[in-house]
Order: C-alpha cells, then structure tokens, then sequence
C-alpha cells in the first residue's frame, strides 16, 4: 500500500516493515511475497478484473491489493492452497475490511478451480510492464527485446559481489563464480552471513555497475591528482576506485546516502574525502579523472526494484533529465584537460543517456568521446553501440541471471578546442 499508493521508495517503505519481524523465515517470506506482487503486478490486476464479477469500488484499494497477494500465493509461489486462503481471508479482520470477507475467499477459491486456464496471463512477463515504458522501450529496442527485458525483470536477480582482489578465490570462498573483472556471482542470500563481509574483503555491487569505475580506471592510469566521484553514494563505485590505490573525493548531497558511503567505507576499511554538497552548485579545483553516476529514473534496475514501474512517469523523467544536464555541465567544467570523464546511469531511457551525451557534446567544442572498446567489456561486449558508448540491458547474460540495465558514455577534454563543423 504504501508504493502502490501512496508512493512510496520500495527499500525504505519494505525494511521499515521487516525490521518489525523478529523471526527471520517470516522476513524472507514477506520479502518475497511483496517482490511478487509487484514484479506481477500488471498480471494480477488483470487476474482480479477477470474472477470479479463487477469492479470493486474505487475506495476498496486495499482489497484489491489483498487479492493480490493471495493471488501472488496460490499463481506464482509454493504456498499450499489452503494456507493462500486462509491467511489473506483472516487478513481482512485486522484490515477492517470485514465486509469483503466473503468476496476475498470466492475470489481466491475461483482462481484456485480455474488456475490452469489463468496461469498464461500470470506467466506472460509483458503483461506486467506499464503500457508508458513498454512504448518507450518498443520504439528503441523492438518486440523482441522489450520480451525478455520483461522476463528478466520477473526472476529473483543473483547477488553480485566486487572483491578486492582475486575474484577465483573469492569464488570459491563464497560458492560463487567469477563473472567479470573483480565480478563474483552467487545465489542471493543474507549478505552479512557470507565470508569475508565484516572483514571488508567485498562489497555488493551488480556486475553492469561495476562497469563505470573500471571503465574509467583503465583509461587513468596511475592519475596526477584524486578522482572526482560526483553523486558517490551507496560507495560502491568509491570502493572501485580507492581498491585500485587513486584517491578519491566523493560527493553526495543526500545526508541519508551520505551516512550508508561512510559505514560502507568504514567497513571496507577505506578512506576518502567525503563532501556533502549538490553535484550542480559544487566548486573545487579541477580534476584528471571523474565519474558521475548521475541521479536517473533507474529503469535498469527494475529486476531489483520492482517498484520503479509504478512509482515513476514520464513526467519524472523530464525532471530529472535537466538535474543530469546541470550535473554533467558541472562536471565537465572540473576536468583538466587531458583528463578522462565517465558519465552513467542505471537507465534504459535516451533522454537520461545517449541524449545527455549528444548534448554535452555539442556544447563543449573541447569535449570528445573516448570509445570504449569490446575488450574493455569481456562477456559484456553485446552492450557496446555503434558509436562507443554502453547500454546493458537486464536480458544480457540471461542464462547467468542477467544485469542491471545501464548506459556509460566515457568522454575526454581536449587541450584544444575543435571545430566540428
């Protein structure tokens, strides 16, 4: 209720509510059961339309949502029949929606007697995309991919984890496989139980985002100077940059964020220079390499976050596409010349990508893009655009559990302007 509602972030609005779950099998289970509801939120909407005889009154959300996470129980889970039932029909008492009772337990059964001929509307990805990202992503990607980005956003992503060094035997210590650079894949499971997390040896970080700070990284060398990390938190990206001994100035505005950077730090047993400020107004002394993983709609991420597809418009696109524009102009201006910049977002939308860039580039005649090579991507080379830049999507190594959907550009400052007429 509170995302679909009232709006409200997933992460915030989901810990707040398992941290008042003492028993640790009924937070894995309430964990699981509001990622189903909301990774099939459009099929079980549709499910409900079908086994209601008339529509629920427009103030009876709450019940609609009550369907469904009966629904979710007995189409999408391994809940017995009669413990689906039951448990979403007592709900409606301590809900006071009593009235409904009735109408919650003939819905469920019906659905439990027609489930075979229902099951193709649960099962079909697509349905549970918002018809105002499946136009967005058929007009640049096609049919065909828009299917299994949909799929990929319908299975439980693994967990990826950056180590801080020799990713075979990490593998091997945390029953994982190397991925991709410092990359280890695993099942998902509790983090702090996993070897080597109190100690500091890793940190959680999904293999597409691991990408903007080794992108950058191999370009930089050993910098004269520290690297810029602009909007820095969770720190995942910092923790790249300070494994591979650069200093690093990070700058966050969120107090909150800025909080987890510096526990993260702290456990990982790294220092940095810490700065709360607004990646647009902020002024230092310029800079020979900087990563801006700029504030975005995170569309990519949507197999994480299935909140993103309810809680997010095109209206908040347009917003955040000048904050991206006033934060990338910022940055460009802090770079030395000579000097390497990487700009990324965890987005599938052009206007918060490939939009960014174009524009970047057409206003700074000393600006030029730095193409990022297949051999710099390893199993990740599919991502590679035709003009050098990346776009992962959540379907590339989907027979491994898929990626976070991300672009990166990589640019660099000439010593000289040019004219590109």
């Amino acid at each position: 209720m509170a995302v679909l509602q009232n709006g409200a972030a997933l992460d915030c609005a989901l810990t707040r509510r398992l941290e008042q779950q003492h028993d640790s099998t009924s937070r894995r289970f309430a964990h699981r059961l509001v990622m189903t509801v909301l990774r099939r939120h459009g099929a079980l909407k549709m499910l409900i339309r079908q086994l209601l005889d008339q529509p629920l009154p427009t103030n009876a959300q709450a019940v609609d949502l009550l369907l469904e996470l009966g629904l979710a129980q007995l189409m999408c889970m391994d809940v017995p029949d009669h413990a689906a039932i039951d448990s979403t029909v007592s709900l409606t008492e301590p809900l006071k929606l009593r009235r409904y009772r009735s109408l919650t337990n003939a819905v469920l059964r019906r659905a439990q007697r027609e489930r075979d001929a229902l099951l193709p509307i649960v099962n079909d990805p697509q349905i549970s995309v918002p018809d105002w990202l499946a136009r967005r992503w058929r007009n640049r990607f096609g049919s065909i991919t828009i299917k299994a980005i949909a799929a990929a956003h319908q299975k439980e992503p693994p967990l990826d984890i950056s180590v801080a060094g020799n990713p075979a035997r990490w593998a091997k210590k945390l029953d994982g496989k190397p991925l991709t650079g410092l990359t280890v894949r695993r099942q998902a499971t509790a983090v702090a139980s996993l070897e080597g997390y109190e100690e500091g040896h890793w940190w959680v970080q999904d293999a597409a985002a691991a990408l903007p700070a080794r992108l950058l990284l191999t370009q930089v060398g050993r910098a004269d100077g520290p690297i810029l990390d602009l909007c820095a938190a969770p720190g995942g990206k910092t923790a790249q940059l300070l494994n591979a001994d650069h200093d690093v100035v990070a700058v966050e505005r969120s107090a909150r964020r800025l909080r987890r950077l510096n526990k993260n730090l702290r456990r990982l047993k790294r220092t940095a220079t810490i700065i709360e400020a607004d990646a647009v107004t902020w002024r230092a002394n310029r800079f020979p390499a900087i990563l801006v993983d700029a504030p975005c709609s995170a569309t990519g991420t949507i197999r994480r976050r299935p909140d993103i597809p309810w809680t997010k418009s095109e209206a908040s696109i347009r917003s955040l596409t000048a904050i991206q524009a006033a934060i990338l102009h910022n940055a460009i201006a802090h770079l030395e010349p000579g000097g390497v910049l990487v700009y990324a977002v965890c987005s599938l939308e052009p206007e918060e990508g490939p939009y960014q860039i174009a524009q970047a580039l057409s206003r700074h005649s000393d600006l030029m893009r730095l193409p990022i090579r297949e051999d710099e991507l390893d199993i990740l080379a599919d991502a590679r655009t035709d003009v050098g830049d990346v776009q992962t999507l959540p379907s590339h190594l989907s027979s491994s559990g898929g990626v976070d959907g991300f672009f990166i550009a990589r640019l660099t400052k000439l010593r000289r302007r040019i004219n590109r007429k």
